[in-house]
């Protein structure tokens, strides 16, 4: 009776298995708009060449035996020249930054590379590097630079997402807009539009500009992306609050 029940259990492990097998097969990502369409794989493949013409912000390549993110991508024409590609990368081990040109015939390897949620814990103060837990807890120390100008945003427990290669860092994305407190707003700068600007300091020492109606230790919604002002907290829930009732209604 023993070896029928054992005999069972593995025939039903070995079916799993190859449903499993079918299904990682058939979920493999596709791109959409164009060859470098899907910025990030969430199943990691190696590396695959592409043309100069489909590199795009976002996109890692490897360049000299170098891994590069790509910044920026511009697409320029230079008379008899030719179409090339004025791109912007960013060095993901040294972080510094150079801008180069590429064919649109080029060939360009481009590397796949996973996306995980993380959860900033700390900031390790003898490395300097930013202390993240997955969620098993599993710790991933990453360097500042991998967040860019972007770090100035980040706050006690906020998930961040990551992009590994080969369980290496590469770069890290914060939320497009985060909560900020105002800790000193200036006196209200003129200006041609209804609603004058003026200049505020946030919790985290960025200076911005709010509308002139906001005062200190009042919560706002900032851009990461552009540090712009998207509205005050209160604002912004009596608005749902009002779009709610509207559906309500109807």
């Amino acid at each position: 009776m023993r070896l029928l029940t054992r005999r069972l259990s593995d025939t039903l492990r070995s079916a799993v298995a190859a449903s499993s097998a079918r299904q990682n097969l058939t979920t493999l990502p596709r791109t959409r708009g164009g060859l470098l369409g899907s910025l990030w794989s969430t199943t990691q493949l190696r590396h695959a060449r592409f043309s100069g013409s489909d590199v795009r912000p976002g996109n890692v390549i490897e360049r000299r035996g170098k891994l590069f993110e790509v910044i920026n991508a511009h697409h320029t024409t230079q008379g008899r020249g030719g179409a090339i590609m004025q791109v912007e990368l960013r060095d993901v081990d040294s972080g510094n930054k150079v801008n180069e040109r590429l064919r649109t015939d080029e060939s360009v390897e481009k590397i796949f590379v996973q996306e995980k949620l993380f959860t900033y814990a700390y900031t390790d103060d003898e490395t300097g590097n930013i202390v993240l837990l997955d969620k098993s807890y599993d710790q991933l120390e990453v360097p500042k630079h991998l967040f860019g100008e972007s770090l100035v945003y980040l706050q006690d427990e906020m998930q961040v997402t990551v992009r590994l290669y080969d369980e290496k860092p590469l770069s890290v994305s914060i939320p497009v807009r985060v909560t900020c407190t105002v800790v000193d707003a200036a006196e209200a700068l003129k200006g041609r539009g209804p609603t004058p600007y003026k200049r505020a300091v946030l919790d985290n020492g960025l200076a911005v500009k709010v509308p002139v109606h906001i005062a200190p230790g009042e919560k706002v919604v900032i851009s990461t992306t552009d540090n712009t002002y998207h509205g005050r907290i209160h604002n912004i829930k009596e608005r749902s609050k009002q779009q709610n009732q509207r559906l309500q209604k109807t």
